[in-house]
């Protein structure tokens, strides 16, 4: 086994395809596809299926994955520490984050990286807070942007900004104020994030506490994207309830956000990592940039 073949099963997971593995390592599909059976058979197991144009791992594949992307990392570290005479930052890094971040922090993070450290490519895989911590566990990803910390001790939560939850309404409901109370929207029609978003269980877990349960909710649709949601406000399908940068990057002259009273619409963002696994240098390099250029808010204060 040598390195060659494990970065080339590393780099099809990440790109999900054997033809984007080639082309972001510069090397071609069938070498590529060579390394990966050197190393299958080495093993003595199948670690990737192929369904179509899409590449996934097998349960084998999943478990020598986390290992995989540890051993690559090291080995970029050692070298990176052993080369104290450059400063250059470069390859693939695989980010994974929920909407919000990847809304209206990631990108400003991405843009401005790059412009330092050209030779940087990018892999963003969008979900929802839980999926993001899960997948950072199991090394589908080296930093994740979440809006919930969690309890798991192998995760290092670092905290980036703060934002609030407003009720996302269309143009003309709710027009005599400009904050309302959860017993006035509970009964409304609700258009939802996916399953697992942080806001959604913040929000019912709130109005648990005043009495009412989630069957009191309407649902009349789910969307993964925050754009279509705002457009079917908009539409006057139902109400929502959304980070208020959120509105403000995907803003629309049919909608109107509304203050909710009794809810605690403040959030905390964060960003995360493995605790005892070591980053690939431009991952860490990029954790550093991000805390380096996150609000004040999100900043430790140093003890006096």
């Amino acid at each position: 086994m040598d390195f060659k073949q494990i970065e080339a099963f590393v780099n099809v997971v990440r790109y999900k395809s054997f033809s984007r593995a080639a082309d972001a390592t510069f090397f071609t599909q069938p070498t590529i596809s060579t390394h990966i059976s050197i190393l299958e058979k080495e093993l003595g197991t199948k670690l990737l299926d192929r369904k179509g144009r899409i590449v996934e791992m097998t349960p084998q594949g999943r478990q020598f994955y986390k290992y995989a992307v540890e051993m690559v990392n090291t080995r970029a570290q050692a070298i990176d520490a052993l080369d104290k005479d450059s400063d250059k930052v470069e390859g693939v890094l695989e980010l994974q984050t929920s909407s919000i971040p990847g809304i209206t922090f990631l990108p400003e993070m991405l843009a401005g990286f790059r412009k330092e450290h050209t030779k940087t490519m990018f892999y963003v895989d969008q979900s929802d807070s839980a999926t993001v911590a899960g997948n950072i566990c199991e090394r589908r990803g080296e930093l994740g942007f979440v809006g919930e910390k969690g309890n798991n001790p192998n995760l290092e939560y670092n905290k980036l900004f703060s934002d609030r939850s407003v009720l996302v309404v269309p143009n003309g409901m709710f027009t005599d104020s400009e904050e309302v109370d959860i017993e006035e929207i509970v009964g409304l029609p609700f258009i939802w994030r996916e399953n697992g978003s942080a806001t959604q269980k913040s929000f019912e877990d709130a109005v648990i506490r005043k009495g009412y349960d989630r069957t009191s909710f309407e649902v009349v649709a789910m969307f993964n994207d925050l754009d279509a949601i705002i457009r079917s406000v908009e539409s006057g399908l139902g109400v929502s309830i959304l980070s208020e940068q959120t509105v403000a990057k995907l803003s629309s002259p049919g909608i109107r956000a509304v203050n909710i009273n009794g809810f605690n619409a403040n959030r905390d963002f964060y960003m995360i990592n493995m605790k005892s696994v070591a980053l690939s240098p431009v991952a860490e390099s990029f954790k550093q940039y991000v805390l380096e250029r996150r609000p004040a808010g999100g900043r430790k204060r140093n003890k006096k």
